[in-house]
């Protein structure tokens, strides 16, 4: 399998809380360095998992550098920027290519719901503002409009535009992206946004995931991206359907409630989620509290 310089496990980090709702600054460290104990190959900091629409701008500047000053020299740092203006997606990209991030992880404007030709739009003009690699995040679920594989094979030649994170759900849509993309650009990123998923994705060609699960188990997903590399698919395989009742947990409600609410469990940082988002229900609670029990 050829490797680009993004592939693995990538972990999209939850941002912490103190029981009055402000940044766990010091819980943020130790969750990092819990990552940095297993070679975790890289971390998302500000991405949905990490609540960054909820976030400050002195907030995401704080996690931002302290992200920085913990990684540097150990793994890759990626910062989510996006926004549905291309004007506040390139003011965030500089910012986090100012802090010294390694990528930055976009998101296709939500909300507005551009034409293709819109997306592609916005993706060349910051491409073009910007110096720092880029990976675009297709999730049509959150955004209200998938990026089609026309689209993204225009992108794709567009030289600081460096991988995609496919979580659209179509495993056919994902197949074809694979298929397209790496006969135009071999060296070109195409991850999984879905931790069940990245087993038929990267057995497909693919390269990794950025994973919500990772938070609290990297050694087990790291483990799984290197079987994949190695193309040990019965160990892979058999690691997967281990991990597949606590990555559909982690499901159960919206992201990033049970990742938080079993991390609090777990005993590591992680605080409330920020409203609009609430604690889980009971019920949910139950399951999650059975699943993680059997573990």
């Amino acid at each position: 399998m050829m490797k680009p310089k993004i592939w693995g496990a990538y972990t999209v980090l939850i941002t912490p809380f103190d029981k009055e709702g402000q940044l766990d600054e010091e819980g943020l460290r130790k969750n990092i360095r819990f990552q940095l104990s297993y070679h975790i190959q890289g971390l998302v900091v500000l991405g949905t998992t990490g609540e960054a629409p909820t976030l400050s701008q002195k907030e995401k500047a704080k996690i931002i550098s302290i992200a920085r000053e913990e990684t540097l020299g150990k793994c890759l740092l990626m910062v989510g920027t996006g926004s549905y203006a291309t004007h506040a997606t390139i003011e965030n990209t500089l910012a986090a290519q100012d802090a010294s991030a390694d990528a930055a992880l976009v998101v296709t404007p939500y909300y507005n719901k551009p034409t293709q030709e819109g997306l592609y739009q916005h993706f060349s003009t910051l491409a073009k503002a910007v110096k720092l690699p880029l990976v675009i995040y297709n999730i049509p679920g959150r955004t209200g409009q998938n990026l089609q594989i026309e689209t993204l094979k225009r992108l794709a030649a567009i030289e600081n535009i460096v991988g995609v994170k496919e979580a659209s759900g179509n495993i056919s849509q994902m197949m074809d992206v694979i298929e397209s993309i790496r006969l135009i650009r071999p060296d070109f990123s195409i991850m999984s946004g879905d931790d069940a998923l990245t087993y038929p994705l990267m057995a497909l060609g693919g390269h990794g995931i950025y994973s919500v699960l990772s938070n609290l188990f990297p050694q087990k997903i790291k483990k799984l991206c290197d079987l994949m590399v190695e193309e040990d698919y019965p160990a892979a395989r058999a690691l997967h359907y281990e991990l597949l009742p606590y990555m559909k947990s982690m499901f159960i409600e919206t992201n990033p409630i049970p990742i938080k609410t079993a991390m609090n469990l777990a005993g590591h940082a992680a605080g409330p989620c920020r409203l609009p988002l609430c604690a889980m229900n009971d019920e949910n609670l139950e399951k999650l509290k059975k699943c993680l029990k059997v573990l």
